[in-house]
């Protein structure tokens, strides 16, 4: 799952998403997939912090040029 873009994480949640929220769902299947949405979750938020920092330290090697 690490191999994942944050675009293809981000859409692999949406479906996730989709399917918890939806009454088709079946109860037994209910744990995995909020356990599948919460690693995806954390994938997009680290994916995000890192992005973050990257973005920061360019601005601020910038300002320091």
């Amino acid at each position: 799952m690490k191999d994942l873009t944050y675009n293809q994480a981000y859409s692999q949640l949406e479906a996730l998403v989709i399917e918890i929220e939806s009454d088709a769902i079946q109860l037994d299947t209910l744990a995995d997939k909020v356990k599948q949405a919460n690693a995806l979750i954390q994938l997009c938020e680290a994916k995000l912090r890192t992005i973050e920092k990257e973005v920061n330290d360019a601005v601020n090697t910038k300002n320091k040029g």
